[in-house]
């Protein structure tokens, strides 16, 4: 990969972290069930991804196996979200957001496990300084009592970082088979299936919110879907998910930033210095790449 990817890869993943920091923010501002906040987001990205896709075409052959893969990394998106958006609903944005982000720790486990490729020191380095960070910035939020802190939300939101692992895994291994918008594309179309039989299994309502609510369902789907994971799909093509997921951290106290100035949710000095390790160790993991591109 040479230099111009790279840095093209550096700027997707930065705009998918912007984008993404987004999403506690709207489901908030959204106030309806986190499943079904979850399947107008995936939703509204897919009636643009879709008809895209088809006026498009593509010149690559997809494999059968290859699009199957690429649809099920769409159900474990939608599980992801679905869990993480109830999560919102139930605990502070912020928190939410430092939980469901431990998807690096299952993602390094995973990479092990399933791909037999041990991460590098410096990953587990990087990890920890990020962890850290996170567990800092939680402290805030719980110790100022500014937020409702509850185990079932935080709890829900780690289980969505579980499957967040699965879709990054399975992205990644998967990527390289089929173009940014086909992935995008047979992804949103299992998450919109998965999300949809849920909201039904649920017996939640899809219709009757109020204008406020289809607005920043619209920004979900728009900003923290469609935009964002368009980028974080192009960044996993040319960049391992070891390090897009650590570099997704950053996510964090871009998230407690707008926590505190759109929904009243202090930023104390625990989450300015947790924010600060946090990027302290998204830069230890990114250093090898950098570094190869330096010397590349």
């Amino acid at each position: 990969m040479n230099d111009r990817s790279t840095l093209r890869a550096f700027l997707a993943l930065g705009l998918a972290i912007a984008g993404i920091s987004w999403s506690a923010i709207l489901v908030r501002w959204a106030g309806v069930p986190g499943t079904a906040s979850a399947f107008y987001r995936v939703l509204i990205a897919g009636a643009v991804l879709v008809p895209w896709r088809l006026v498009r075409g593509s010149t690559r052959q997809v494999s059968p196996r290859a699009a199957a893969v690429a649809v099920l990394g769409g159900v474990f998106f939608a599980l992801d979200i679905a869990l993480w958006n109830t999560s919102v609903m139930h605990t502070g944005a912020a928190v939410a957001s430092i939980l469901g982000n431990n998807t690096p720790v299952f993602v390094g486990i995973l990479t092990w496990l399933v791909l037999r490729r041990r991460p590098r020191a410096s990953f587990w380095i990087g990890l920890s300084l990020s962890l850290a960070g996170c567990l800092t910035i939680m402290l805030g939020p719980a110790h100022a009592g500014s937020a409702p802190i509850t185990l079932y939300g935080n709890l829900l939101a780690i289980g969505g970082s579980a499957f967040f692992a699965a879709y990054l895994i399975t992205t990644e291994r998967i990527r390289q088979a089929m173009d940014t918008l086909t992935f995008n594309t047979l992804a949103i179309g299992g998450s919109i299936a998965t999300l949809l039989a849920l909201c039904l299994v649920l017996r939640l309502p899809l219709a009757g919110y109020p204008p406020r609510a289809w607005f920043a369902m619209a920004g979900l789907g728009l900003v923290s879907q469609l935009a964002a994971y368009y980028a974080l799909v192009y960044a996993l093509g040319h960049l391992p998910a070891t390090i897009t997921s650590v570099g997704l951290l950053a996510q964090v106290p871009c998230t407690a930033l707008l926590a505190w100035l759109l929904l009243g949710e202090p930023l104390t000095p625990f989450q300015l210095a947790g924010g600060a390790v946090v990027l302290a160790g998204i830069y230890v993991v990114n250093r090898p790449a950098m570094s190869a591109r330096e010397t590349g």
